[in-house]
């Protein structure tokens, strides 16, 4: 066997990580056909194919799989070692970029955020919100340190992920006054047939609020369907239904709003996750952020 290039290994594993050729070459900038001749090559040094075509789609084959589980060890291991390697300019800020899933509620990252700016050094922050597939291939590339999600990073992904939970918070249920004054006596039985604003179905909390309600026989009233929890706190302040907040930021948000607290369902827990791509955290920053387990996090 001819000596590896790492250089070709590169290329390969961005591709398979990028899922396709397009996609690999607007992130490097590079012709297809260069990174297509890069694989060949890799391919032609291993004396294996890794790609077999299907359709217009590249699928790795059995090698090539195991090839990516190499390189994915190889690159993250490379990066763990600069990280390692490389001290923080004198007097210049630790930077830490955060990738937030757009559904996470603004005042939970920020709890999340929080054991990271209490180092007793300079941190300079950069936050990218987004859904969280593209996080995490923002993440996969290094170009993000941390992201936090309202779901675990599961197995059927191509990145090999690690999920540290760092909040575990009952659901507390809000409403603006006219609605507190209707649905607060014989909680949570006063619920049936209730208006609520609920985030959108793609959510763990939604999945969790529609098993509980359906369980409960509430049959609510969906007034509102959100993606963005800010906004549905906004519609939420304003009188259109009941909504649900994680107990851990409940009294912010009683604050920052003027609404009431209806009550507390303690049967439905919402988690939240750091993810990291490193076996090995070496950016303290993060550490910190990771460090925040249950133990210290959970709210009852």
């Amino acid at each position: 066997m001819n000596r590896l290039n790492y250089h070709h290994l590169l290329y390969f594993w961005l591709v398979a990580r990028e899922r396709g050729l397009a996609n690999a070459c607007a992130k490097l900038r590079l012709s297809p056909s260069t990174i297509s001749g890069q694989i060949h090559a890799l391919e032609h040094t291993l004396d294996q194919k890794l790609f077999a075509k299907k359709g217009r789609r590249l699928e790795l084959t059995d090698m090539g799989r195991i090839v990516y589980r190499y390189a994915d060890e190889i690159f993250t291991l490379g990066k763990e070692l600069q990280d390692a390697i490389h001290d923080r300019p004198m007097g210049k800020p630790l930077r830490l970029q955060v990738g937030i899933v757009d559904v996470v509620p603004k005042l939970v990252a920020k709890r999340m955020i929080a054991p990271a700016l209490d180092l007793g050094m300079s941190v300079r922050l950069v936050c990218v919100e987004g859904r969280l597939e593209r996080l995490m291939a923002s993440l996969a590339m290094h170009e993000l340190d941390v992201v936090l999600a309202d779901s675990a990073c599961d197995s059927s992904s191509t990145i090999k992920a690690f999920n540290h939970v760092v909040v575990d918070s009952p659901i507390t249920l809000l409403g603006s006054e006219n609605i507190y004054q209707k649905f607060r006596k014989n909680f949570p039985a006063s619920l049936r047939g209730a208006p609520f604003l609920l985030p959108t179905v793609n959510t763990a909390l939604r999945r969790a609020m529609d098993h509980w309600l359906s369980d409960m026989n509430m049959m609510p009233q969906i007034m509102g369907e959100f993606d963005d929890r800010a906004l549905l706190d906004v519609f939420g302040e304003a009188g259109l239904g009941i909504f649900p907040v994680p107990s851990l930021i409940a009294e912010s948000v009683v604050k920052q709003l003027g609404v009431r607290r209806i009550g507390v369902l303690k049967e439905i827990r919402e988690k939240f996750y750091a993810i990291t791509v490193e076996r090995r955290i070496t950016h303290p920053a993060v550490a910190a952020i990771c460090a925040a387990t249950p133990g210290n996090a959970r709210v009852e």
